[in-house]
């Protein structure tokens, strides 16, 4: 990564993710009795799994409401949700004066035309392998990965990277066993 990136990297002390087209592939199955399917990357949960636990705050921010992004916040011990956000740059306010975080803190991943005032605002904006163009021309980094298929664990890793912590967890699974 480029010593630009890194700086940012290094302040960052919460990441926000949209859910639709970054947590998942962006597509929605609806069975039979109107019950909404979504499918997650373990290894994106993964990935949030161990910032968390290097003192990273993790925020949900999303335009839709859905029970299934709940279950999979509760699952991955995600209680920063905001969902029905129809305005996310009222709320990412909303959010930073909640938490006194200041946006240069704050990376966001996201993925479509409604992501891009928050991307131009926050100190890191990220946009998925596959966002609409308008996301990626209003973001600091694209990922290689494409949302819902690592794009996220892509972030986690470059975060842990940039503030020295990723060889320490490492480390750790090679004791394993």
């Amino acid at each position: 990564m480029n010593k630009e990136i890194k700086m940012k990297l290094q302040k960052v002390r919460c990441l926000i993710l949209d859910v639709d087209g970054v947590l998942t592939d962006g597509g929605i199955i609806i069975d039979d009795n109107g019950q909404e399917l979504k499918k997650f990357d373990v290894r994106d949960g993964h990935g949030l799994k161990l910032v968390m636990r290097c003192d990273i705050s993790v925020v949900i921010l999303t335009g839709r409401q859905s029970q299934v992004v709940s279950h999979r916040a509760k699952e991955l011990g995600i209680t920063a949700i905001y969902q029905k956000a129809t305005n996310k740059i009222k709320t990412l306010d909303e959010i930073m004066e909640k938490y006194c975080w200041d946006a240069e803190t704050i990376a966001y991943i996201g993925d479509d035309i409604v992501d891009v005032p928050v991307l131009r605002r926050v100190g890191f904006g990220v946009a998925v392998a596959d966002a609409s163009i308008h996301a990626k021309k209003a973001s600091c980094y694209v990922t290689d990965s494409p949302g819902g298929k690592g794009a996220v664990r892509e972030v986690c890793e470059m975060i842990l990277q940039a503030q020295g912590r990723w060889d320490e967890i490492v480390e750790k699974y090679n004791l394993i066993g």
